[in-house]
């Protein structure tokens, strides 16, 4: 049979089929936004994660969010597919339902009898009725007979509300319970108010202060505190309170309101209305549109399914949300921020909302590939953190918060330096740096618990009541590099240097030769006992010793002969996918999501649906067989994500799982952050166009890919071959053209060779 190439338009882009094997392909993204599902990932709930994410309406690193809010006030779970009412359209800054949200507030349209109680004015709708793109959202209430469309600015948003026939037409303003104020003045169509709605790490004088601005003038108005009607009161301040506006309407007839908010001020919160301006909802929209697709652009991938293409954008989207901007532009045009560290407003940037123990693996090594500036402005907002709270954050939400392990902070230092960041205190950072890595934080997650303790012995014990503890130890090593190689860089005293990079062997100490694993180890030096590898939690972290014992990201030649040499070690990784995927949950006292998500992958004790574990697939590049990691970075690709509600295989946390599809998608990985090198897998399209800040182009060919092709026969770099198993930051940046030969049959004989290795520590000359 003849293969013949049908071109045929579809969203703005072209694909073309081949007949003979019946794939579509697409080619030529034009609109990357259109190719974005908000929606992937909202399929979740507490005891499963699917992503555990919500529809974010809002612009690339926007200071609010916009989403439908699905659950009850205060639930983290606040917008969930499986939902069929909507209670209200929240501003939000949740980063995650387990972190929950702050400075949130819901505007909801109702008709008929008046109702504000969330329960009461709470309207069916459906997934057919709903329009979910990033920089739009449009859904039918059916109780309210009411069509509901967002599209947002930064800090500001439009929102536009289609009414029937009625003179019963309300808008409801909720600000949340915990403290709250609200004010209408009809004769400005104007709600003002604040809400005070957090989850912790806040200041006391918290609040984020709103103005809603209406282009029709209210037929009545009443404000409600709790379950009662004020109706002749302008303003009310108490612990739950809220407004009421009401319209008489046409068929057909739409409200406008401008919504903004400040965590500065009321008069900030006005000035932020600025970013809509004159702007009609259209002309909002369509500046969204472009914003989005100015970003997604910079990564042009060509040659992939529709539905790759859709579970890559919707993956670039997600790593373009956090962190979040926390800052605003006063009315001379200077850059301030209400610090949530110490509740003043000062001058400089401020981003908030991430966790570092997720996205110092790939989130923040690909915003320094291909978004420089926005992390140079992040990197000022650490400076910032550290000067206003004495301590880098590890988990921001907006301030300091509790969860977590690690250091991690380090990394995100130590990898944006070194990949040329420049343009602010680096040498502030470095002492904030420093400080964390030697001292306890006033938060167990803020500095390093068992700091003491892992100074002296070289690793935190099992038997000192610090819990997780291996996995501290494993994770501070690895931080302890990152300082070693940013001491370098700033060219500090020789003694200093070499004091964090022999703390980075720290890691050794851990090691189980009787197991071949890591293990939590007692203050007299013994090995906790008894041990089971399969126990989750304990002396780990959301995982068990056999995701953990590869957290050495910096010395994977180390950790092969602790193990016994290359056989030993990828038979070692091979026996992750081939165990069963058992597991003890003793240390929680029952399943948690994590653990449930592993079991029922079919990927034995890989759990890619958090994090410990991700960068294990990317280890045999380091042993010698590239070829696996080849085969179950496809393998892992193609199973583990699609571009549906149920997309993910856990919770996508801040960007970061969705980086790994995205960096994996390309081809390569930063397994080891803080060093030059990213690790090579197999790129998913048949060719991949980034647009580098700098102005230059990185090319990756590989035109014979396919779904049976996913093995690397050669590669070239700029025309040269190539036969290493990674690739340089430093080279790329200059512009680059890498062409891979794609095969359905491993290379065996290819990134065999000690030479082709990425970087180890214990291989450092």
């Amino acid at each position: 049979m003849k293969i013949r190439q049908i071109a045929i338009a579809l969203l703005g882009s072209f694909i073309y089929t081949t007949a003979l094997a019946q794939t579509v392909l697409v080619d030529k993204v034009t609109d990357p936004v259109e190719w974005v599902n908000p929606l992937m990932g909202t399929d979740s709930k507490h005891s499963l994660s699917n992503g555990n994410t919500y529809p974010a309406i809002a612009l690339p690193w926007g200071m609010n969010f916009w989403m439908p809010q699905t659950g009850k006030m205060g639930d983290g779970w606040g917008y969930m597919y499986s939902a069929d009412k909507i209670r209200g359209f929240k501003q939000t800054h949740q980063p995650s339902p387990w972190m929950n949200d702050y400075g949130q507030f819901a505007i909801m349209p109702v008709t008929g009898k008046l109702r504000f109680n969330e329960d009461a004015r709470a309207s069916w709708f459906s997934h057919k009725s709903e329009t979910v793109k990033p920089y739009y959202y449009s859904v039918y209430l059916a109780d309210h007979d009411v069509t509901t469309e967002i599209t947002p600015t930064e800090r500001a948003a439009r929102f536009r509300f289609t009414f029937p026939q009625t003179d019963s037409a309300y808008i409801v303003i909720d600000a949340f319970d915990k403290g709250s104020y609200v004010k209408v003045i009809p004769s400005e169509n104007k709600i003002v108010g604040y809400t005070t709605k957090n989850s912790g790490g806040v200041p006391e004088n918290f609040k984020n202060y709103f103005v809603i601005q209406f282009d029709k003038p209210f037929s009545s108005t009443a404000t409600w505190s709790g379950d009662k009607l004020a109706a002749n009161k302008q303003q009310l301040q108490d612990n739950h309170v809220g407004a009421v506006v009401g319209f008489k309407t046409k068929k057909g007839e739409q409200v406008n309101a401008r919504v903004a908010s400040s965590f500065i001020s009321p008069e900030q919160a006005e000035l932020n209305l600025n970013e809509i301006g004159r702007d009609d909802f259209e002309a909002v929209k369509a500046k969204g549109k472009q914003a989005w697709n100015k970003e997604l652009a910079r990564v042009a991938v060509e040659g992939g399914t529709p539905d790759q293409m859709k579970t890559f954008y919707s993956c670039l989207y997600r790593t373009l949300l956090f962190p979040r901007k926390f800052y605003e532009i006063d009315a001379a045009g200077k850059v301030m921020h209400y610090s949530p560290y110490n509740g003043k407003v000062l001058p400089g940037y401020m981003y908030t909302d991430t966790g570092f123990w997720d996205t110092f693996r790939a989130l923040f090594p690909f915003l320094n590939l291909m978004y420089p500036t926005v992390n140079a402005q992040m990197q000022e907002g650490l400076v910032n953190a550290y000067k206003e709270g004495g301590w880098l954050p590890e988990w921001a939400s907006p301030g300091y918060r509790n969860v977590m392990v690690g250091n991690n902070s380090a990394s995100v230092v130590a990898d944006a330096y070194l990949k040329g960041g420049k343009g602010y205190d680096i040498n502030t950072l470095y002492e904030a740096v420093l400080k964390g890595a030697n001292n306890e934080g006033p938060l167990t997650a803020v500095g390093r618990a068992g700091a003491d303790y892992y100074n002296k012995l070289g690793y935190v014990p099992y038997d000192v009541k610090i819990n997780e503890n291996a996995a501290r130890t494993l994770e501070y090593a690895y931080d302890d590099f990152a300082i070693y190689q940013l001491a370098k860089a700033l060219k500090r005293p020789k003694k200093e240097i070499k004091l964090y990079a022999n703390r980075a062997l720290n890691y050794r100490h851990l090691y189980d030769s009787s197991t071949g694993l890591m293990r939590g180890k007692n203050q007299d030096g013994k090995f906790q006992a008894p041990f089971n590898p399969f126990k989750w939690g304990d002396a780990f972290t959301e995982g068990n010793s056999w995701h953990y014992s590869w957290s050495v990201f910096h010395d994977v030649q180390g950790l092969i002969d602790l193990m016994g040499g290359k056989a030993n070690f990828t038979a070692k990784l091979d026996s992750v996918f081939m165990l069963p995927p058992i597991y003890d949950e003793s240390y929680y006292g029952s399943v948690i999501h994590e653990i449930r998500e592993m079991q029922i992958a079919n990927m034995g004790q890989y759990a890619h649906g958090n994090q410990p574990i991700q960068h294990m697939i990317y280890l045999y590049n380091y042993a010698g067989e590239p070829w696996k990691t080849q085969h179950w970075v496809r393998e892992t690709m193609d199973r583990m994500y699609t571009p549906a509600p149920d997309g993910y295989c856990g919770d996508e946390d801040n960007g970061q799982t969705s980086a790994w599809y995205v960096f994996s998608a390309l081809g390569f990985y930063p397994v080891t952050p803080a060093t030059d090198q990213y690790v090579i897998g197999a790129p998913l399209f048949k060719k991949a166009t980034l647009q580098l800040e700098n102005g230059k182009q990185l090319v990756i060919n590989a035109p014979e890919n396919s779904a049976e092709n996913l093995y690397i026969n050669s590669a070239r770099l700029n025309g040269k071959t190539y036969d290493k198993n990674w690739l340089s930051h430093s080279e790329l940046m200059k512009g680059a053209r890498i062409d891979f030969e794609m095969t359905d049959s491993p290379n065996k004989e290819r990134g065999t060779k000690a030479a082709a290795f990425p970087y180890s520590l214990s291989t450092e000359k």
